[in-house]
C-alpha cells in the first residue's frame, strides 16, 4: 500500500512545482545536481519529475523545499495575489487607487541601471507598466534583458502619502524592490533599485543601485540599445546622464557611514 508522502501529486499541483523549481534553479543559478544533493535524491528522480515524465511525491516536494528554503505547494482555497479591493480599487496595501488616479504611470520605459558585473558599464531594458482588469491594479513586466532568466514581473503600489511609486516582486517571500519618484514634466521617474545579486554558486548578496526609468514611444523602442552599455557606445553619455541624475538631483541619497 502506497504511504500518503509516496502519493503523486495532482497532475496540475506537479506541473506548478516543476515551473517554480526551474525558476528557482535559473535566478539562483545553482544545478539540478546541486539541488539534488541538497534534498538527498537522485538526479533521476528530479530530471523526471521537471521534465514531466513522472509527478513528484509529497515527500520528494517536502525535501525540495527544505532544500530550497521556500514553499512550492500552495493550499487549495489559495487565492489569486493581490485581492482587488471592493469598488475597483487597487488593494490597500497597493495604496487603495482607482485606475484614473494612476493611469498617467501605464506606458513603456527604458530601464537603465549600473551593470553589476562591471560597474563602468551600463544595463538597459524595457519596463511596461499597465493596468491589469482581473486584479484591478497597475503591474509591471520586463523585457529585453540579456539575462532573460532574471526577468522580472510584479505589483505597482501608489501610497498617496509618500508621493513615491514602489514596483514589488513577490516571489515566496522573497522581494525584489524598485522604489522611484513621481514622474518629472518628461515623464522620467528616478530612485533605486534594492535586489540580491548573483555570485559565484549559490550565493546571493543585497545590492542597491541608482536606477531610472524613462518613457519611451512604440516608434523609438527600434532604435534604442538595450543590455549592456559601454563608454563609446552611442547611447552611453545619454543613459549616464540619466543614472547621474539620481544623485545629482536629489532623488536618492545612499549613506555609506563613513
Amino acid at each position: 500500500m502506497t504511504s500518503l508522502s509516496e502519493a503523486e501529486l495532482p497532475e496540475d499541483q506537479s506541473r506548478s512545482i516543476a515551473s517554480a523549481i526551474r525558476e528557482e534553479l535559473a535566478r539562483r543559478r545553482i544545478s539540478r545536481q546541486f539541488l539534488a544533493d541538497e534534498a538527498r535524491i537522485s538526479i533521476s528522480t528530479l530530471e523526471k519529475a521537471l521534465s514531466g515524465r513522472r509527478a513528484f511525491t509529497l515527500a520528494t516536494t517536502i525535501r525540495i523545499e527544505e532544500a530550497l528554503g521556500i514553499r512550492l505547494r500552495r493550499p487549495p482555497s489559495a487565492l489569486p495575489e493581490p485581492l482587488a479591493a471592493p469598488g475597483g480599487l487597487a488593494p490597500d496595501d497597493l495604496g487603495s487607487y482607482a485606475r484614473p488616479a494612476v493611469s498617467f504611470l501605464e506606458g513603456s520605459y527604458l530601464t537603465l541601471r549600473p551593470s553589476f558585473g562591471d560597474q563602468r558599464l551600463l544595463y538597459a531594458y524595457r519596463t511596461q507598466i499597465a493596468w491589469d482588469e482581473a486584479s484591478s491594479t497597475l503591474g509591471f513586466r520586463e523585457s529585453e534583458r540579456l539575462d532573460s532568466a532574471f526577468t522580472q514581473h510584479g505589483s505597482v503600489s501608489v501610497p498617496n502619502q509618500s508621493g513615491h511609486i514602489y514596483l514589488v516582486t513577490n516571489r515566496h517571500g522573497q522581494y525584489r524592490m524598485i522604489v522611484v519618484g513621481r514622474p518629472t514634466i518628461a515623464g522620467e521617474m528616478y530612485g533605486i533599485l534594492t535586489t540580491l545579486q548573483a555570485g559565484r554558486g549559490a550565493l546571493l548578496t543585497p545590492v542597491t543601485a541608482p536606477i531610472a526609468l524613462v518613457p519611451i514611444a512604440p516608434a523609438e523602442i527600434g532604435g534604442l540599445q538595450f543590455g549592456r552599455i559601454a563608454p563609446g557606445d552611442a547611447g552611453f553619455e545619454a543613459y549616464r546622464r540619466h543614472i547621474d541624475r539620481v544623485i545629482s538631483d536629489g532623488f536618492a541619497i545612499f549613506l555609506t557611514g563613513a
